[in-house]
């Protein structure tokens, strides 16, 4: 008997060790709830990290592993061509993080892109340049022939940080004729209108205007949990791509093709064409008509698919109904959109379209995202007693 007690306390020992090993297992994958859009999938990428093999801080696998764990779809290493403040303990080898790199990101199933920093003084300052065949050729003096050889080998390049204080002292990003010259050679393509946790509204009105890609990456050089709080749910910026497929290729093809958006701290920056239907695809009106029996309210109920908090503002007015000027349609919830009719006695059905601005989906520095919401009201009146 004292045989069979003892055979069973230690297997509940080991089933509880077993069960430590596990909770204590922090390798976990968690989804950027941002849908798809009709004809592309909506990937999330950052372009933009450092390693040890630059001014990083972290080992090169270390990116990848926190892209899976963040739900990113890609990652971009970036190393500094110029800078390299760990040469006396690590060999300048250009190709090297992007080596160490992708096989751990081809075991997670994340899509791990070879590029560079090319880091000059203002102008033309920090640009990336990403699916690159060869960092080592970008190595070499004149800053013209970097981009250039980066160019030759079909690279993406954009921008970094327009507005970063290190190089313009006020935050302020400013246009340089160098860098007409690079849109006039074809060989800027985009600009990251949101670096880190910094958005520049100028560089958002260029991207516009100059007919450029818009990106917003992480620039990430310590650890990412450093940086940003994860497990509260704050999220590094990402560029979100719309791909026809979701590969390298594809997203190669969207970045030069503009198909982009910027997603940082709830907001998203882009085109309407893109942030129009990334809001009709997250959001469902669940019942598109409602009762209103003399002045007692009733509900729309409607349901958010995505992660982001749309912010509503600005009800249209109508004579018949009141509605809320705001509302916040929270992320992977159901809200109520509370309806009244301003009159006891009204009766019949009408069809009203509930319009809104969307605050937080910016189509320009200045302008945001136009919604509206139809319903059919039917009105019984309910005479005062």
């Amino acid at each position: 008997m004292m045989t069979r007690h003892r055979f069973i306390f230690g297997l509940g020992c080991l089933i509880l060790l077993c069960g430590q090993a596990v909770s204590h297992d922090p390798r976990y994958r968690t989804p950027i709830r941002i849908p798809d859009i009709p004809g592309y999938k909506t990937l999330k990428c950052d372009f933009h990290t450092h390693t040890v093999f630059s001014d990083g801080a972290v080992w090169p696998d270390i990116r990848s592993e926190e892209a899976w764990r963040e739900g990113l779809d890609a990652v971009a290493i970036t190393e500094h061509i110029e800078y390299q403040p760990h040469k006396e303990d690590l060999p300048t080898n250009h190709e090297r993080s992007f080596e160490i790199a992708k096989p751990h990101g081809d075991r997670l199933d994340v899509i791990v892109i070879k590029g560079s920093e090319v880091t000059r003084d203002m102008p033309p300052g920090h640009l990336n340049a990403v699916f690159l065949e060869q960092a080592g050729p970008l190595d070499t003096e004149p800053w013209s022939q970097a981009l250039e050889e980066a160019h030759s080998q079909g690279a993406f390049i954009f921008w970094n940080h327009p507005g970063w204080d290190g190089q313009q002292s006020d935050g302020v990003a400013r246009w340089y004729p160098e860098h007409t010259d690079l849109v006039e050679k074809g060989q800027l393509r985009g600009i990251e209108v949101i670096n880190a946790r910094e958005y520049y509204p100028e560089a958002h009105r260029w991207c516009l205007e100059k007919n450029l890609t818009i990106l917003a990456n992480s620039d990430i050089h310590w650890p990412l949990n450093l940086d940003y709080d994860v497990r509260q749910g704050d999220k590094r910026p990402v560029t979100l791509v719309f791909a026809e497929e979701r590969s390298a290729e594809g997203i190669k093809k969207a970045l030069f093709a503009r198909r982009t958006a910027a997603y940082a701290a709830g907001m998203l920056i882009g085109k309407e064409e893109f942030l129009g239907p990334i809001f009709e695809a997250s959001v469902e009106v669940l019942n598109s008509s409602v009762e209103l029996r003399g002045t007692r309210p009733s509900f729309v109920r409607i349901h958010n698919h995505s992660e982001i908090d749309f912010e509503l503002t600005g009800a249209s007015s109508f004579v018949e109904i009141s509605a809320p000027d705001e509302l916040v349609l929270r992320g992977e919830s159901t809200v109520l959109l509370q309806i009244r009719s301003t009159s006891r006695e009204r009766s019949g059905s009408k069809s009203f379209r509930l319009g809104y601005s969307v605050d937080n989906l910016k189509l320009t520095p200045d302008r945001t995202l136009s919604i509206a919401f139809p319903i059919e009201v039917t009105f019984v009146p309910e005479p005062e007693e």
